[in-house]
């Protein structure tokens, strides 16, 4: 058996060029970084530009408020991290959270959920260290589109359309913000501005204007952020109590004193050998060596069966079950180890060897397992989150009650975020960005957080804080706990490959939004790339699919025992398989999983850029 061939055609070409290319999820981001690298900007400078215009353009799906994370390449070849991760303030505590305000669980929305804002220290120090435009000019676009206008994307409206009551009854200064006099969204098309947020960004631009150098006036915005006029007012709005999540008022706990304290940085990436590539990933204070455990498992996989490459193939229902059954055992060693490797022993060394993937990949029956099966590496053992304790006499969490079974929804499960199930919550997403240019720098971001819906509209900033937080666990045995100072675990996930040849240098990134479902998105689009050499373009138009018997990372904290979500264009015959071997399908439209985009050099020098189709808007540009 041999892996499917590329089809003959894509919804779109893959965009290739000698000059520089970009991607993103947005076209008005993209066209943002095309444009600074046509006016002498280099790929940091571009992807910074970009990043500032999502905040204005995706305001449903990331903000200032929020976070980051991303890699990079230098003209050198060196890898690093980009590391916009805030932790939790310094307040809060498991104590104030459980005892003072009666939590078992983070609040999915409100202040409380809020970890420090990473996003813009780190795109600040992005552009300082790496860059060469002035942030004037870099935030000239973002600036531009929240002073003028932008079409809004439909997306937008109907996320505002869905959380309108709720910013009229317990949010007024989102209401202000954004809807209109009669208290009505605005309609797909119109131009909606946000000048407030324009003016925040001039008075950051204002606060390096005595500085004589370019990087002391971009230091001088960060002290800005962190120090001055922001910090302040976030401090002084998340004091007054609001609706959380939860269905009550709390305030936040968050402090001047915690953004001055944080500064972004860069780190070194986790990496694995797959296939003659190398693939580099955050460490585990993200999700990001879930993919690498992925590529392991399946390569002991192939190597426990005498299997080549047939297992790995995401048009079979064969290798569909097989990368479903691998993404299942990852993802629970996630549950169980991954945290802030400075408050927690994260045994990554163990979970990314040859010999603990083998004892995984050994698990791998003919039947999807329904079973939440982390690993024991050096003995130790495992963290069991507390959804199993409301298991039934089979083993399985209890997934018969709609009010908690993220599989009951009637909602899409890929590109309509932010969802909204049945009984009424609404969910944030992420966006992606990708710059490559003719120097050899290459950027891969997933910003997320601060979505509009995530808590009130602070009304002297124009924006609100992110929700992080609910990825840490009110439970002191888990790795995860919330601390004050630890990075709660991201889903964050952008990916870099290189590799190197006689011909030269070869660098590819990948990201896409989908909180637990990145990494599972990207999986058969690098397998379909690295293993079978898809064009691609072809690798993110193809069928995707995901499991959901992992414990959601959201909140409220839920699992799908057996789960599989999948697009119909897999084949009727493949998703009667996949049944047939107890997977729980649930059956997606063709064109609604993921929202993937990346960019690449080849080993000639030649440049490529390729984004989603999916949801109309994610496009590439370049030359």
């Amino acid at each position: 058996m041999t892996f499917a061939p590329a089809p003959d055609f894509t919804t779109r070409p893959t965009i290739r060029g000698t000059f520089g290319v970009a991607a993103s999820t947005h076209w008005l981001a993209t066209a943002s970084a095309q444009a600074v690298l046509e006016r002498g900007g280099n790929a940091f400078d571009a992807a910074v530009a970009a990043g500032f215009v999502l905040h204005v353009v995706e305001p449903h799906l990331n903000g200032p408020g929020g976070d980051l994370t991303g890699l990079f390449r230098t003209v050198d070849g060196d890898v690093r991290v980009l590391m916009g991760q805030g932790p939790a303030p310094a307040a809060a505590t498991l104590e104030h959270y459980r005892d003072d305000e009666g939590l078992t669980d983070v609040p999915g929305a409100g202040a409380l959920a809020a970890a420090v804002p990473g996003a813009v220290d780190a795109w600040l120090r992005l552009l300082a260290e790496h860059g060469t435009w002035e942030l004037a000019d870099v935030l000239a676009y973002a600036i531009g589109y929240a002073e003028h206008g932008h079409p809004v994307h439909h997306n937008v409206v109907t996320t505002l359309d869905r959380i309108r009551e709720h910013f009229l009854q317990h949010w007024p200064t989102s209401a202000a913000r954004w809807l209109d006099a009669r208290g009505h969204a605005p309609k797909p098309g119109d131009l909606i501005a946000n000048p407030t947020y324009a003016a925040t960004l001039r008075r950051l631009v204002d606060a390096g204007a005595g500085e004589v150098s370019r990087r002391g006036r971009i230091a001088a915005a960060a002290s800005a952020w962190s120090q001055g006029f922001v910090a302040q007012a976030i401090e002084r709005f998340v004091r007054t109590p609001h609706r959380h999540s939860d269905g009550h008022d709390h305030a936040g706990v968050i402090a001047a004193a915690d953004l001055a304290a944080f500064r972004a940085g860069e780190e070194e990436p986790v990496d694995i050998a797959f296939h003659g590539f190398t693939l580099h990933k955050t460490g585990p204070w993200g999700q990001g060596p879930v993919l690498l455990q992925m590529l392991t498992i399946l390569d002991a996989y192939g190597r426990l069966h005498g299997l080549r490459d047939e297992h790995v193939d995401p048009s079979t229902a064969f290798g569909i079950h097989v990368i479903v059954e691998a993404e299942k055992l990852a993802l629970a060693d996630r549950d169980a180890w991954y945290a802030d490797p400075r408050f927690a022993e994260v045994p990554l060394m163990t979970l990314l060897s040859v010999e603990y993937a083998e004892t995984r990949a050994a698990l791998i029956g003919e039947e999807a397992s329904a079973r939440l099966r982390p690993g024991s590496p050096e003995g130790r053992t495992p963290y069991l989150p507390p959804v199993e304790a409301g298991a039934g006499k089979d083993g399985l969490a209890d997934s018969a009650d709609d009010e908690n079974d993220e599989s009951a929804t009637e909602e899409p499960a890929g590109i309509g975020e932010p969802t909204v199930d049945r009984h009424g919550q609404t969910r944030g997403d992420t966006c992606h960005l990708d710059v490559a240019d003719r120097f050899g720098n290459v950027v891969t971001v997933t910003p997320s957080g601060g979505w509009l819906q995530s808590s009130p509209t602070i009304p002297e900033l124009g924006f609100c804080l992110g929700t992080r937080l609910q990825m840490a666990w009110l439970d002191e045995h888990s790795p995860a706990v919330l601390q004050p100072g630890a990075r709660p675990r991201t889903t964050l996930s952008a990916t870099m490959v290189t590799a190197s040849g006689a011909g030269g240098a070869r660098v590819l990134t990948l990201g896409t939004p989908g909180g637990d479902q990145q990494d599972q998105w990207q999986l058969p689009a690098l397998l379909r790339m690295l293993v079978a050499g898809w064009d691609p373009q072809a690798a993110i138009d193809a069928p995707t699919f995901h499991t959901t018997s992992h414990v959601s990372s959201f909140w409220p904290r839920v699992w799908e025992p057996a789960g599989l979500v999948i697009e119909d264009r897999v084949g009727a015959d493949v998703i009667a398989e996949l049944e047939r071997r107890g997977h729980r399908v649930t059956v997606a439209g063709g064109w609604t999983l993921g929202r993937l985009s990346g960019v690449g050099i080849d080993t000639d020098g030649t440049l490529w850029a390729a984004a989603n189709p999916r949801g109309a808007q994610g496009y590439a540009a370049g030359r």
